[in-house]
This record gives structure tokens, sequence and C-alpha cells, in this order.
């Protein structure tokens, strides 16, 4: 059966997987958009440090987002002077982590989502004389909305399962930074499997229904669209 603290640990991993994937979708939004329709020839610079985390250990990116957001760093040194505490060991310590680990789960699958729009549908608007913001919110967004939701569920399930970032800028405060990968690893390394199986069997379950629900989800609006095509 799961403790006081196991339910604390989910609480807190849902508030910053809900967080995490919100700040994506607004922020990643627009870089997926001008990924996919600009002609910068250096644009594979840009890709390729969106996609960093994809590769980069996840205890490599967090010993350097720890040095960051401690008092010594330029973010947690800024914070100081500014009369707060140090971004490290605290929550929004760990969303600006699940951020930056997360980006590439969210801003892939919008940059390809806004790919397969294509320029004729934009185009088309144009000619009805429609502003390059109501081509964006009217055409864009409608129809790259499998991308939106793939990068949502990707982005959200990414984030419940982090370890190795939030380990090391946010440690394992109770209430505070100890999200449930942690009380995982604490269950186990307490040989108190059962426990752990609980909680390892949730998200086990979770993930494989949010997988689920993206491929049904893309499957049903690939099917509509050719339908559509065809009448």
């Amino acid at each position: 059966m799961l403790t006081d603290s196991d339910i604390t640990a989910l609480l807190l991993t849902i508030k910053l997987a809900v967080l995490t994937t919100a700040i994506l979708l607004l922020l990643g939004t627009p870089l997926a958009w001008w990924l996919a329709r600009t002609r910068w020839r250096y644009k594979f610079l840009l890709e390729a440090i969106v996609a960093l985390p994809l590769v980069l250990p996840p205890t490599v990116l967090g010993f350097y987002l720890l040095i960051a957001l401690g008092p010594n760093g330029p973010l947690g040194g800024a914070m100081l002077q500014l009369g707060a505490e140090p971004l490290a060991f605290t929550f929004t310590g760990l969303v600006i982590g699940s951020v930056i680990y997360s980006l590439p789960f969210v801003v892939q699958p919008l940059q390809d989502a806004f790919v397969a729009v294509g320029r004729r549908p934009l185009e088309v608007a144009a000619t009805l004389r429609a502003s390059p913001l109501d081509r964006f919110f009217t055409v864009a967004i409608p129809l790259a909305a499998p991308g939106f939701f793939t990068a949502a569920i990707l982005g959200f399930a990414h984030t419940l399962g982090e370890f190795g970032v939030v380990l090391m800028i946010g440690g394992n405060i109770p209430g505070e930074t100890r999200v449930l990968s942690i009380a995982i690893y604490d269950h186990v390394e307490g040989l108190e499997y059962a426990r752990a199986h609980w909680l390892s069997g949730g998200l086990l379950l979770l993930s494989f229904v949010l997988l689920i629900a993206v491929y049904a989800f893309n499957r049903r609006f690939r099917f509509a669209r050719l339908q559509g095509s065809a009448l």
C-alpha cells in the first residue's frame, strides 16, 4: 500500500509534469513553428541543441544545471543578488530542469506536425486575406492537432519518469523535490519491494495507457483526413 509520503510524491510529480508540459507547449510551439518554416542554412545547429537531452546522460545535464542554479552559478548568483534563494534543491529548480530535459519530446513532434501541414493550405488562406496570425491559429494549429496531442503526452510522460536530472538538482526533500522516481529508488534501496512494485506498476500502466491514447488519436485523425479528402 502507498504511504502518505508516497502520495505526496505522486501529487508533486503530477504537479511537476503538468507545469512542465504547459511551459513546453507555450515555449516550444513558436520554436517548432520557426524550425519548420525557416530556411536558415544553420538551423541544424539549433535542432542539435534542442535534441541534445536525448543523448546527453541525465546526470551530466543535472550536474551542469546544479552548477548554474547553485549559489555560485549564474542563475543562482543572480537570485541571491535579487534577495531570493538559489534555485537548486527547490521545486522551481525541478521545473527548470524538467523543461530543458523534456524539450525535444515536445518540440520535435510539433516541428514534424508543422512540416506535414505544408505550405499549400497557408498559401490558400493567404489568398483569402488571412493574416499570418490568423493562418497560424486557424489553419496550422488545427491541421497540426496530432502533433500537439503527441507532444503533450510525451512531455508529460517523460517528466513523470525523470530521475537523474531531478536527483542532481533537487535532491530528495520530502514535499519539495521528492518525486515518484526518487521514491521508488528509496523503496528499492530499503528493500521495500512491495511498495516499489505499487509505484512502478502504476507508472508502467499509466505510460502504456498514454501511448495507446497517442496512437489511437493519430490513427483516428489520419482516418478522418482520408475520409475528408475522399469527399
